[in-house]
């Protein structure tokens, strides 16, 4: 049994891990918290990709106020990882700190350590306690452990509508559903993610930039546009690099590079520096499953958000690429409009799909539900 002590300390190590929400990708956002005859002397938070772990931030943060870390409980919201990648083994500086316990919240699910870094701790004859406070962790980072566990990222659709579930007018526009504070709300869900998804139509409709704005963040995500016939305008917001960001890029995605005219689109979208692949299915449309397939395995990517339209929505929900729900409703009736996606007809209501509500808050008069399939 945890202690009332321990839950306090793996809740202040939890609140560490949320500082890292927007920053470590692809790394999962993890806490750690180094205490000492019940005071806190160390804390720490993963930085961004290829800078110093939770752990070691810890660990360093305690030795710049001259603690000695010997003999210690420290509280890691994740398994301490025990392979070289990016930087050397957690593990290692945490054994060469001798404390006297490590409490973590939840094994690593990365099979490169999935126990080890708990192991070695043990072989070194330092205590260890795991399970404390899983549930909290593991909702922390639910795209770094669909990656491992699935190799698929966790794609999240975002979508702003009537009571109705009209999301534009007839004529396509959709500025403003929702109020000042729910858009911001999206931006938050935005910086979290690794990219944002979003297909031609709407960057034809509303020219959006799809970057992060609302909320401060180091980091930008990419942005990947669904385009089977390569339609995107060379002119469009989308395309522009966030100030100071040299690494948020953009991918167009295509069905096929196979004639001369897409062949052009392609080169002059690569002269600006913008990324063309071609990824079809037996329809002559873009292979959305494969997609994510391709962007868990070979871009390293957790957490995907989509701001697409009715089109993109029904495919992706249709084809099964749809993991969580984010839902804005506005407090008003549209009437005629565009609605939320185009998925399949029922035959009957016992052919429907369960989505769970696992949130729910107000922005002023906008709800805000999220919700998980069942």
């Amino acid at each position: 049994m945890h202690s009332a002590v321990d839950h306090q300390f793996m809740g202040e190590a939890l609140a560490e891990a949320q500082k890292a929400l927007y920053l470590a990708n692809p790394n999962p956002r993890v806490g750690c918290i180094i205490v000492k005859e019940d005071q806190i002397i160390g804390r720490g938070f993963t930085q961004r990709v290829g800078g110093p772990h939770a752990e070691v931030q810890a660990l360093a943060d305690a030795r710049s106020q001259g603690n000695s870390v010997e003999r210690s409980t420290i509280y890691i919201t994740l398994e301490p990882c025990s392979h070289t990648g990016r930087t050397p083994p957690c593990v290692d500086a945490l054994i060469a700190a001798q404390p006297a316990k490590v409490i973590v919240a939840m094994t690593d699910p990365n099979p490169l350590v999935s126990g080890k870094g708990l192991e070695k701790l043990k072989a070194a004859g330092i205590e260890v306690d795991c399970g404390l406070l899983e549930f909290e962790a593991r909702a922390l980072n639910r795209g770094f452990i669909s990656r491992m566990t699935r190799q698929l990222p966790w794609v999240r659709m975002k979508i702003a509508a009537s009571l109705d579930g009209k999301t534009a007018l007839p004529n396509g526009r959709s500025q403003w559903i929702t109020g000042s504070l729910a858009r911001a709300d999206g931006h938050h869900w935005r910086a979290q993610a690794c990219a944002i998804v979003t297909g031609v139509g709407t960057v034809k409709e509303d020219d959006p930039s799809l970057n992060v704005r609302s909320v401060e963040t180091q980091r930008q995500p990419w942005r990947i546009i669904i385009d089977s016939k390569l339609e995107t305008p060379l002119t469009a917001r989308i395309l522009n690099k966030p100030d100071s960001e040299s690494q948020s890029r953009v991918i167009i995605v295509c069905a096929n590079l196979a004639n001369q005219i897409v062949q052009e689109k392609a080169k002059a979208f690569n002269e600006r520096g913008i990324e063309v692949m071609a990824m079809a299915n037996e329809f002559g449309k873009v292979d959305l499953p494969k997609l994510f397939v391709y962007l868990a395995k070979e871009r390293e990517m957790n957490e995907i958000h989509v701001e697409a339209g009715f089109k993109l929505n029904g495919s992706m929900l249709k084809e099964d690429c749809v993991d969580e729900l984010l839902l804005y409703y506005a407090p008003f009736f549209m009437g005629e409009g565009i609605g939320m996606a185009n998925t399949s007809v029922l035959t009957s209501l016992d052919a429907h799909k369960d989505w769970k509500i696992i949130d729910q808050k107000l922005f002023e008069s906008d709800l805000r539900l999220r919700l998980i399939k069942n």
